[in-house]
């Protein structure tokens, strides 16, 4: 009679664990709030990162240089390679980048390949005869960039039970379209430590 009753509240007690469990939550936060649920790379991760490269690449004395030519320096973003462990959006890093030095206000920035090729589809749609004359924009006046910045995303994963450690380096380079000359090398490194519970009934 003990076992039996004994069993019949161990049974009560996952019952409930398991109804307790079940429900969603959401809570909403600001788009900048820092979280870091599950140690992978996230959207904080993008934010920091984009903006501590592009603060560090505007302040070294390669700008000083080019903007000593009395014009500011037209850039754009070129292939940002995922050598990582994990699944990484690159397109909404690249777009963090690109955020980061429009709103920098010291360069000149242009649509990237994709977007060209929409651009001019469009401007080839209106010289068809499609638009009026006075509005149609027309090709040949689009404007060459000087400088494209390409970079990677590596990791080193290590990892003992259930504890874990993620290394992110993110390298970043901005190179001198006409010469091929490499103007800045800059980098960025996250560590994380990473320990899961483990849950015993």
């Amino acid at each position: 009679m003990k076992n039996r009753t004994q069993t019949f509240f161990v049974f009560v007690f996952i019952i409930l664990l398991i109804t307790g469990c079940a429900g969603t939550k959401v809570v909403r936060m600001e788009e900048d709030t820092t979280t870091d649920l599950s140690g992978k790379w996230n959207d904080t991760d993008s934010r920091l990162v984009a903006e501590g490269l592009i603060n560090d690449c505007l302040s070294r004395p390669w700008y000083n240089k080019f903007s000593g030519q009395s014009r500011i320096p037209t850039v754009i973003v070129g292939e940002v390679r995922n050598r990582s462990h994990e699944h990484i959006n690159i397109e909404t890093f690249v777009k963090d980048i690109e955020r980061s030095l429009i709103n920098s206000g010291k360069v000149e920035f242009v649509a990237g390949k994709h977007e060209r090729i929409q651009l001019r589809q469009e401007k080839a749609d209106q010289m068809l005869g499609n638009v009026t004359e006075e509005s149609m924009k027309t090709a040949g006046k689009e404007i060459g960039a000087d400088l494209m910045m390409i970079g990677s995303i590596n990791t080193i994963a290590d990892q003992e039970g259930n504890k874990r450690v993620m290394f992110y380096q993110i390298d970043m380079e901005l190179i001198e379209i006409e010469s091929n000359r490499k103007l800045w090398i800059g980098d960025k490194k996250i560590k994380k430590y990473i320990t899961k519970s483990r849950l015993k009934l």
